[in-house]
Order: C-alpha cells, then sequence, then structure tokens
C-alpha cells in the first residue's frame, strides 16, 4: 500500500528532538522555527511533558466520555484560570477542524440560525463546516459548497455593519481569527473585533474566536482576540494545546446552555490527551512562556524591520510574518538547506515565523544572521544574473 500523496514533502527525515531543534537521520541539527505548523508550543518532548504523558500511560490511556474523567475537570480548572476565563465551559475533541466544527454547530444550535460570516483569506479546518468557512476553493470539495456561508474582507467594518443591517436576523455566528495563519499572518484589528462584539450582540448572533493557530499564550495573550478587550462567546483551541500531541477543545460562554447528545466525540478528552494538555498549562505558567513569547517576539519583529529587503513586517509575539520580493523567492528554501532553519510560508510570498514560545533570544538571533548572510548571496546572485543580461 502507498500513501496517498496529498502533502508536498520536504526531503528531511526528523528522528529526534529537543526544545527548539530537531535532528534528521544523519544527525544533522535544524534550528526549527515553524513547530509543524504552529503546534509545538512549549518545546519539542520537554521533560515535564514527556513525564506527564509516561506517568499517566502507567495507568489508563483512555476510556471513553461514558464514565466520570477527573483529568477533564482538572484541566478545565486549570485552562479557566490560566486563560482568564473562569465561568467559561470546556468541551474537549481532537482537531482545530473539529473544534471550529463543533463550535458552528453549537452556535446554530443555541440560536436556531444558519448563516455563517467568515472572512477573507480565512481557514478554519478541512472537515465539513470548517473548510465551507475557508476562503479557499482549493479545500472545498463540490459537496462542501453551500450557501449559508457570507464572506466578507477582512477588517472592512463598513462592509461587516452592511451585511448585518441587510442579514443579521438570519445569521448565527461570525468566526474570525485573531490572526490569521494560513492566510498570511494578517491581525485583525481591535476596533473590527469590537464591532463584531457589537453587531452580534445587537442582532443575537454568537461571536467565535478561532484560536487554533493564534491562541495559547502564542501572541503574548492567551488569545489573541483579546487584545481587543472584548469576550468572544465561544473559543477553539488545539495546535499548542497538546504541543504535539493530538488534542483540541472550544470553551463555551455560559449564556450558552448545554444538552445530552447536542456534541459528542470518541477519543476527545481522553486521559492521556489531558495529561499532555495540562502538561502544556503547567510549563506555560511555570517558565512564563506567554512573556517569553512577548520578549523574543518583539525583538524578532525589531530586527526584522531593519533589514530593507523584506516588507511587511507583522504579527504578535512569536507568530510573525513578512513578505519577501520576487528576487528573494528562494529564501524560505535556502534558510532550510543552506542554514538549516525550518520556518512555515503562506502563498505566494509570505515567510512565516511559528516558533515554541520557549525559544530563546539566541536562536532568534541566529535567524537573523542567517536572513542577512542568505539575502546578500541572493542579491549577489540577482545582481550577477542583471549584468549578464
Amino acid at each position: 500500500m502507498n500513501l496517498f500523496d496529498v502533502y508536498p514533502i520536504n526531503e528531511v527525515t526528523i528522528v529526534k528532538a529537543k526544545g527548539s531543534y530537531v535532528w534528521d537521520d544523519n544527525g544533522e541539527q535544524y534550528l526549527d522555527l515553524y513547530g509543524g505548523h504552529a503546534v509545538i508550543s512549549i518545546g519539542h518532548t520537554h521533560p515535564h511533558w514527556v513525564k506527564r504523558i509516561e506517568d499517566q500511560l502507567e495507568k489508563i490511556a483512555f476510556y471513553s466520555n461514558s464514565v466520570r474523567i477527573p483529568l477533564q475537570i482538572e484541566l478545565a480548572e486549570k485552562l479557566g484560570r490560566i486563560s482568564g476565563k473562569e465561568d467559561y465551559q470546556l468541551f474537549l475533541c481532537n482537531s482545530g477542524a473539529e473544534a471550529n466544527e463543533n463550535a458552528l454547530k453549537l452556535a446554530s444550535f443555541h440560536n436556531g440560525r444558519r448563516k455563517i460570516v467568515a472572512f477573507s483569506r480565512s481557514f478554519h479546518g478541512r472537515t465539513s463546516l470548517a473548510v465551507a468557512a475557508t476562503d479557499n476553493k482549493n479545500y472545498v470539495a463540490p459537496v462542501n459548497e453551500t450557501e449559508n456561508v457570507i464572506f466578507l474582507p477582512f477588517n472592512d467594518e463598513a462592509a461587516l455593519q452592511d451585511c448585518f443591517e441587510k442579514n443579521g436576523n438570519e445569521i448565527s455566528s461570525v468566526i474570525i481569527e485573531g490572526i490569521q495563519g494560513v492566510g498570511g499572518i494578517n491581525v485583525a484589528d481591535e476596533g473590527f473585533l469590537k464591532s463584531i462584539r457589537r453587531l452580534c450582540d445587537e442582532h443575537g448572533a454568537l461571536y467565535i474566536a478561532d484560536g487554533i493557530q493564534c491562541g495559547y499564550g502564542r501572541s503574548g495573550k492567551f488569545f489573541s482576540h483579546d487584545f481587543a478587550g472584548v469576550n468572544a462567546d465561544i473559543y477553539t483551541m488545539a495546535k499548542g494545546m497538546g504541543n504535539g500531541f493530538p488534542v483540541a477543545g472550544i470553551i463555551i460562554s455560559p449564556k450558552i446552555k448545554a444538552r445530552h447528545f447536542q456534541l459528542g466525540t470518541t477519543f476527545g478528552g481522553n486521559h492521556l490527551a489531558c495529561a499532555a494538555a495540562l502538561a502544556v498549562l503547567e510549563v506555560l505558567e511555570e517558565e512564563k512562556l506567554m512573556g517569553n513569547a512577548v520578549m523574543v517576539g518583539k525583538y524578532l519583529k525589531d530586527e526584522l524591520e531593519n533589514i530593507p529587503e523584506i516588507r511587511r513586517v507583522r504579527g504578535k509575539g512569536l507568530m510573525i510574518g513578512f513578505d519577501v520580493p520576487d528576487e528573494l523567492k528562494n529564501l524560505r528554501k535556502n534558510l532550510l538547506w543552506n542554514q538549516k532553519i525550518f520556518t512555515g510560508e503562506s502563498k505566494p510570498n509570505v515567510i512565516r515565523i511559528l516558533p515554541s514560545l520557549a525559544l530563546k533570544k539566541r536562536d532568534a538571533e541566529d535567524l537573523i544572521d542567517a536572513l542577512k548572510e542568505e539575502i546578500a548571496l541572493l542579491s549577489n546572485e540577482q545582481n550577477v544574473s542583471m549584468a549578464r543580461q
């Protein structure tokens, strides 16, 4: 049997990882500034995370949600305190797409409506409703197409106001990433998020904060949406929640009432997933990693803004992106193969920096030095090529 070939693959086989570094099967060390799509939050194979999982494995790894699982209550209490959402409710699942799927479904259950407002360049997952609210036709199969999703320009308050004036009594929810990830590290304006909150309140819709990639402390706040100073009705979480262990969830406003069988999952909230998620929160708090994200992220942004060849440096904390001009189109590839540094991308020309929140300043300095070196080499090649023409 062959693998179903849907992933463009870098020809690297990672066999070992620790902190912000990974090693391939030839023993080559790489600086990981991508974390497998912003998944690695506290560092690869953090010893506390490993021990939490190992200890749990010695007890019980899984039972379904047909029995009491005290670890879920422990996780809910700790998550509520650290996130500042202590009066919210927690539903656990397995992936970001599943979290967004359940959030959109729950909103529709709550107000009995069908319409969803989403935004240009959004990415909310690849499952049925989540992908319908994703602004990329390449991911949407004919069976996913629906007239129930209204796409608006990102950060356009006038368009949002007009949409609610025309469709307000039909809109079930507005879903938005606080910082778009796949879409290219586009930061939602604080005023825009406040307008979403106001309009949802005025029209009985729910505000869904997609924190799959931009949440869990990556921005320097637990949820990047909270920079706006208003609460969402539902927050979705995954990626950094388990530091590589599959776990996700939604936290739900107390105004939304639960009913038996309304939502459900076989594996969500299992013992092992809760142990991994608890370890992440314990390390985030103990090592003050949200503060580190602010400090190291500020250093990176300041230094990147001083490199004249790159453009539109943006983001918050350790979720940073910048545009690469066409003459430097091989920059990301050269960072990987020449400098042994993993970064991310967004088409057509964005490099994304999504490292562990424990990234050390000296590792950030290594990135800046590597960027300058590779930009100089590419610029020199460009000059030589033009001279020959």
